[in-house]
């Protein structure tokens, strides 16, 4: 008995004995250390990540404004032009691009690259070749000319609020088209969008009696009908095909980028317009429809300079929804100015407003607000994800910290 004490009492004060004991009491503060530390290192990438998310969502809010606003003043002011006396489609169609010099200024704007989601490597960082570049802003710029031109005629023949109805379906057009080329995964939300969508255009074409102007014959109402939904489907398909072109052949996408692809495109556009201009003979009509328009020849110049204006600022908030988001996405937004143009339409223009139109009008925001909440759908669960991952990611290090300050307690044993 008092052998195993005393052995006791040796074994007690042994300094090997007293040195665990002393790692026993570090290895509960070195794993708490790790927890805080990788604590800290979890709530710093979130905040980072959450800002990063801010600074984009006010970017694209940016792009949304300039969108509607110009979309919708430019719409207004260009049904204006006809109904006051104007008479030239190619001219309308020209100042549709003629606007895009007064955004140069913006290439002196210093701002950082922005990748986006939709940025994809195609496992080169070799940047394209300058005649295929040239080759995608002629071609966009030949169809640019094109689908405006076509919206002309619409916009001439049929009231602006049946125009902007049926542009709507604009978001139908792009959905086929970005499945095809970008890979548009279409939902239950999205699906019932464009059901509605296509739905409120078609209930416009079978209401002949408030969609035909009074001064248009039935004829001319029918290639108005046949124009606008030709050019509703070519920007549909424009808009993918701008995506595409963005994530395939842009390494680097920026703000740069975005005015890169408006400024070539309107430049090209406004060249085949002003080719049309002259080879049709309207140029000579150009100085008796100023003398004879309706408001006067300041308002007649004034009229043409502020559509050319809200079109560029359209077309710059339009390219960076498709840089920032997705082709589909801004062509969602476009429709949410479509209330804003028939409304006004009726006080303005004496447009009628019965029941079909508000129908669709119903319909089509319905089909809008769909499609919005699978945005939000879209955005939403990626976020929850990543969080999950990255607490995931922070816990198992913190138990690696735990386990590696055991195996050393140990193996000092």
């Amino acid at each position: 008995m008092c052998v195993y004490y005393h052995h006791h009492i040796v074994l007690d004060n042994h300094p090997l004995l007293e040195m665990a004991d002393t790692r026993h009491f570090e290895l509960p503060i070195v794993a708490q250390d790790a927890k805080e530390e990788n604590g800290n290192a979890t709530n710093q990438v979130i905040t980072e990540l959450g800002s990063v998310k801010y600074k984009r969502w006010i970017c694209i809010l940016l792009c949304i404004i300039f969108l509607l606003g110009g979309q919708s003043v430019a719409a207004l002011l260009g049904r204006l032009y006809f109904d006051k006396g104007g008479k030239s489609k190619w001219l309308s169609t020209l100042i549709q691009f003629a606007g895009f010099p007064i955004l140069v200024p913006f290439y002196c704007i210093s701002r950082p690259k922005m990748l986006t989601a939709n940025h994809c490597s195609v496992g080169s960082n070799k940047q394209p070749s300058v005649m295929m570049l040239g080759l995608v802003y002629v071609t966009f710029g030949l169809m640019s000319a094109g689908i405006g031109f076509l919206y002309s005629v619409g916009m001439q023949y049929l009231p602006i609020s049946t125009v902007t109805l049926i542009a709507a379906s604009q978001l139908a057009f792009n959905a086929f088209f970005s499945y095809f080329l970008n890979s548009q995964r279409f939902t239950p939300f999205i699906i019932n969008s464009l059901v509605l969508l296509t739905i409120s255009s078609v209930l416009l074409v079978f209401n002949n009696n408030s969609s035909r102007l009074s001064r248009v014959s039935q004829v001319h109402c029918a290639a108005g009908f046949i124009c606008t939904i030709l050019g509703t489907a070519g920007s549909g398909l424009l808009v993918a095909l701008q995506q595409f072109a963005l994530r395939k052949l842009v390494v680097r996408q920026s703000f740069k980028v975005v005015l890169d692809l408006v400024m070539c495109q309107s430049l090209v556009a406004s060249s085949a317009i002003l080719v049309g201009f002259f080879a049709s003979g309207d140029w000579k009509g150009f100085s008796g429809e100023m003398d004879e328009y309706g408001l006067g020849k300041f308002s007649y110049l004034m009229v043409l300079i502020w559509t050319a204006i809200c079109w560029a600022v359209f077309y710059i908030g339009a390219v960076g929804l498709v840089l920032e988001v997705s082709a589909l996405f801004c062509t969602a937004i476009s429709t949410l100015g479509l209330p804003i143009v028939p409304i006004i339409a009726v006080f303005v223009f004496n447009d009628k407003m019965d029941g079909i139109k508000v129908i669709s009008m119903v319909l089509a925001i319905w089909g809008f607000i769909s499609y919005v909440y699978q945005q939000y759908l879209d955005d939403y669960m990626p976020k929850t994800e990543n969080t999950g991952e990255i607490s995931e990611a922070c816990s198992s290090s913190i138990w690696l910290s735990e386990h590696s300050a055991l195996q050393g307690a140990a193996a000092y044993h």
